[in-house]
């Protein structure tokens, strides 16, 4: 299937799997993140607490409050009954009561609550007061012991009752005998019971509830106010940190003073300001970089102009043959120059994003490298030669950034090594430390001790090396192994003898990963 083909049936199935649109519908733009506000988050997770607890703290308020409000009324009632109770004897074998009708007036007399009572007999016999009062408890329940005032809520005539109750021990007063012993303690007692209804009790804590709740709903709008204006002060020096931001000059990339902003901002302003050092060392340096590009490209282009000028000046054949052919050696090296500025710029704008960083072979991707060398070294009259170690250095990292590196270190070592001379790439590893080592050596006239720490600046040239380049090619290399987390060292040639050309060893340390599983096929190659 061809490309175009291809890329109709891509087009129709992802087509197909879109939603149908009508005819001028615009398409449907993914929904952008919604912006939080500081000052929301912050009043959000202040206020949505608050106002769940306030529901809570007034139904809190309201169980206290009756609990509360029942205590005297119980102990109001607690009295009647214990006063009742006191009334309540045994006569001849018979249950009677002292009270009054007086008594029982003053027993009933309450201006709100309606107050019922009553008394039984022993055998549960109905002595006096209201009959229709419910029994105290079930017949299973436990009862009191008697003179023990315990309390109950029931319902009489559908209407909600406080009910205090007692059993009252009839031989309390009498003297002991076999036939009082003899009787039961079930059948010497007479139950007392006295209940009101709940009307006073909720007009109290109706009362304490508004006097609880009601400065509530006062308080509460004030509260809010208050935390709004206490928000709004605290972020104001946000409000003005960003007006002094914004009021910057575009080239202002000065650090901000971070005593004028509170204590909690501060690691975010120190973090801003380590940006702000980063970009603008990174603007000092494309700027450097700019103007030493332009100062290395007045060169190249003055003698291409020149040249030029010259040839449309000659008439002579031979001279214009002259200058066309340093023309073009002229436009070689500007092409030269742009390539590793190119090159320069793309290392120096990796990401992290941008380096897929892979397993990969070392000593396959040198000796790959060194083969397009080959004819060049012909060119120079050199022997390049390459050294492998006999089995697969694994390391991790992008092949064509560290293609790029060996070949500006080959590059390096072919112009500065002389006719007969001889280069040699090599791999090595050290599997104990977790090394792998790349090495570029050189019959040159070496690098002096001085200059070995400029050599990897952009466009540094060793004073009286007459050989042609862009001194960009070590700042390449440097850039590639800093990405990698490789160290270069240089040094002396081990191999040469000669004083005059002490040579040069570049030495680049990587990391070793890992070695992948051995296919059975490649064991005879690895031996």
């Amino acid at each position: 299937m061809s490309d175009a083909r291809k890329l109709d049936a891509n087009t129709t199935g992802t087509a197909s799997a879109a939603p149908h649109l009508l005819p001028g519908t615009p398409p449907i733009q993914p929904s952008e993140p919604i912006q939080r506000s500081l000052f929301g988050e912050i009043l959000d997770w202040m206020l949505v607490p608050l106002l769940l607890l306030w529901p809570m703290s007034i139904a809190v308020t309201y169980i206290v409050t009756k609990s509360i409000a029942n205590q005297p009324f119980d102990h109001a009632l607690e009295d009647r009954v214990a006063v009742l109770a006191q009334q309540v004897k045994q006569v001849n074998g018979k249950v009677v009561t002292q009270t009054s009708a007086a008594s029982r007036d003053m027993l009933r007399a309450d201006d709100i609550d309606y107050v019922y009572f009553q008394i039984q007999g022993p055998h549960a016999e109905f002595i006096e007061g209201d009959r229709d009062m419910p029994m105290p408890v079930p017949q299973d329940a436990e009862k009191p012991l008697p003179g023990i005032i315990a309390f109950r809520n029931d319902t009489m005539h559908g209407t909600e009752i406080r009910v205090a109750y007692t059993y009252v021990d009839l031989h309390r007063w009498q003297p002991q005998s076999p036939a009082n012993t003899s009787t039961s303690k079930e059948a010497a007692t007479a139950l007392v019971q006295v209940g009101e209804t709940l009307e006073k009790r909720a007009q109290l804590a109706n009362e304490i509830i508004k006097g609880v709740i009601m400065p509530q709903f006062i308080i509460l709008p004030i509260a809010l106010a208050l935390v709004w204006l206490a928000l709004s002060r605290g972020l104001l020096p946000l409000a003005k940190l960003q007006q002094r931001i914004r009021n910057r000059r575009l080239d202002d990339l000065s650090p901000i003073d971070s005593g004028q902003v509170p204590e909690e901002i501060s690691p975010l302003i120190n973090s801003f300001n380590d940006m702000l050092a980063r970009l603008s060392q990174s603007t000092e340096m494309q700027k450097r970089f700019i103007a030493d590009a332009a100062h290395q490209m007045k060169t190249p282009l003055a003698g291409m102009r020149m040249q030029s000028e010259l040839a449309l000046r000659q008439t002579d054949r031979e001279e214009i043959h002259r200058s066309l052919l340093q023309l073009s050696k002229s436009s070689e090296s500007a092409t030269r120059l742009v390539n590793q500025l190119l090159a320069l710029a793309r290392t120096e704008n990796q990401t992290p994003a941008a380096k897929p960083f892979a397993p990969l072979e070392l000593a396959e991707l040198a000796r790959n490298a060194v083969q397009d060398w080959v004819q060049t070294s012909f060119a120079y009259r050199i022997d390049l030669g390459f050294e492998s170690p006999g089995h697969p250095v694994m390391i991790s990292g992008n092949p064509l950034m560290l293609r790029e590196l060996l070949n500006n270190l080959i590059d390096n070592a072919l112009r500065y090594t002389p006719p007969q001379g001889y280069v040699t790439v090599r791999v090595r590893s050290d599997a104990n430390n977790g090394h792998a080592f790349l090495e570029v050596e050189d019959t040159g006239p070496g690098i002096p001790a001085i200059d070995r720490s400029h050599i990897f600046e952009r466009f540094y040239r060793i004073l009286g090396s007459n050989v042609e380049g862009s001194g960009l090619g070590l700042a390449i290399v440097k850039e590639i192994a800093l990405q990698h987390d490789a160290v270069i060292d240089i040094f002396d040639n081990p191999h040469q003898r000669d004083p005059k050309f002490p040579g040069s060893l570049f030495r680049v340390t990587l990391h070793m990963t890992p070695r992948p599983a051995r296919d059975p096929a490649m064991i005879e190659y690895l031996g």
